[in-house]
């Protein structure tokens, strides 16, 4: 596409020479705004893209793919005979039974706050991928009978629990008395801490057995609801059919996890989206820099257009000429941006560890999101996406100045000469 002759006229003009420094600046400033808008839009893309993937993942790791709810204030009977029904849908993996509720845990002298309870058997609990294989202290082989709880990560570092500290569970569905309602309190011994990757479930989910949870709340032999999960979570819709056949004419809540998170999904893929526009105009700014740089360079390159025309080279030749010029910037400021925002993507979580530890404040708060560190996975998808627009803008930026190189007249550009 390219002969020998335009590839070192380009070269030739790329290099800057004695009076020509100003162009050249201006060419290398449009190369590092392409590189750093290519670099920040992979890095934001990036990251955005990996916070909706490790919270689905996450949430998938310690709620169902499909949930089956009660009603508030009603309670699921005949729970046994129910989940063996479901466990016969084709598709379904696993059915875990469980019972919620809302309580004020409290800890002496430490505070208190409100939370879920949710009861459930030892070994469901232990085939809970987010919270079986994530127990940094204590052990569940101590999660049974009627004192034994499971508490998260974040409760447990605000109100330093450890196994063997005594926490204190407050429900208002207590007994009913001639004073009032009687609120239930129990005190109950920590067996074991989980660390679930999520915050919310960190600092907001307990875990007590499923039967003293059912007593605990005055549910005897029921629960209020099941987490199923199925063979392909991607086509989970595809099971619930054979759910609302297995629920008969019960009247319950059943949703798939991405009617669960379909809020936080759609929140990331609106904020995704406006910063890739956003983000994307430092793009735009950068191409607009190359088709001044090329401009002026084309001014500066006029009288030898013009030799180059009268000794034979075609309007295409010279076209071509500037392209390579303006795409050699585009492509390189690309390919640099790339390479930036890949390695950063990588190594965020060190680099943020770094700037925590030089600056001694903090970078990334649990507390205000929903993960406990920042995503460093790359996603490709959206590199590429970045890459095709930062080498379509900048090669876009090339044309008119070209195009207006190969229309220069040698005859009125030789007679001011």
């Amino acid at each position: 596409m390219f002969t020998a002759f335009e590839r070192m006229m380009a070269a030739r003009y790329l290099r800057a020479r004695k009076g020509e420094r100003f162009v050249s600046i201006i060419a290398i400033f449009s190369l590092v705004g392409i590189a750093l808008g290519v670099a920040t839009l992979i890095v934001v893309s990036s990251v955005m893209s990996g916070f909706q993937t490790e919270l689905v993942n996450r949430a998938l790791g310690v709620s169902g793919h499909v949930s089956i709810e009660a009603y508030a204030g009603e309670r699921i009977d005949g729970f046994v005979n129910l989940a063996a029904a479901i466990r016969r849908v084709p598709g379904v993996t696993s059915v875990l039974p469980v019972l919620d509720g809302q309580v004020l845990v409290s800890v002496p002298q430490a505070g208190q706050r409100g939370a879920l309870v949710r009861g459930v058997e030892r070994d469901d609990l232990r085939s809970i991928p987010a919270i079986g294989g994530h127990i940094i202290a204590g052990s569940l082989n101590a999660f049974e009978g009627d004192d034994a709880i499971v508490v998260g990560a974040g409760l447990a570092a605000s109100y330093r629990l450890r196994p063997g500290s005594r926490v204190t569970l407050l429900s208002p569905e207590g007994a009913a008395t001639a004073f009032g309602v009687v609120p239930r309190v129990r005190a109950f011994s920590v067996a074991a801490v989980f660390d679930a990757g999520l915050s919310d479930y960190n600092n907001g989910v307990v875990f007590l057995p499923l039967a003293m949870a059912q007593t605990f709340f005055q549910k005897d032999n029921a629960v209020t609801g099941f987490q199923i999960r199925v063979a392909d979570p991607t086509r989970a819709e595809a099971v619930l059919p054979g759910l609302r056949a297995a629920l008969g004419s019960r009247q319950l809540l059943l949703r798939d996890w991405r009617h669960s998170n379909d809020q936080i999904i759609g929140i990331l893929q609106i904020q995704k989206d406006t910063m890739f526009i956003v983000l994307g105009m430092i793009i735009l700014v950068a191409a607009f820099n190359v088709i001044s740089s090329l401009i002026m360079l084309v001014k500066d390159k006029t009288a030898d257009i013009a030799v180059l025309r009268t000794i034979g080279a075609s309007s295409g030749a010279i076209l071509r000429i500037f392209l390579m010029c303006g795409g050699f910037v585009g492509v390189s400021g690309t390919l640099i941006g790339t390479v930036i925002g890949v390695v950063f993507c990588r190594n965020i979580v060190a680099i943020q560890h770094a700037i925590e530890s030089l600056t001694g404040g903090q970078v990334f708060d649990s507390r205000a999101f929903l993960l406990t560190a920042l995503p460093d996975q790359v996603d490709w998808a959206d590199v590429s996406r970045v890459v095709v627009l930062g080498l379509a803008l900048s090669l876009l930026a090339t044309v008119y100045p070209s195009w207006k190189a190969a229309r220069t007249d040698p005859v009125e550009a030789l007679r001011h000469e």
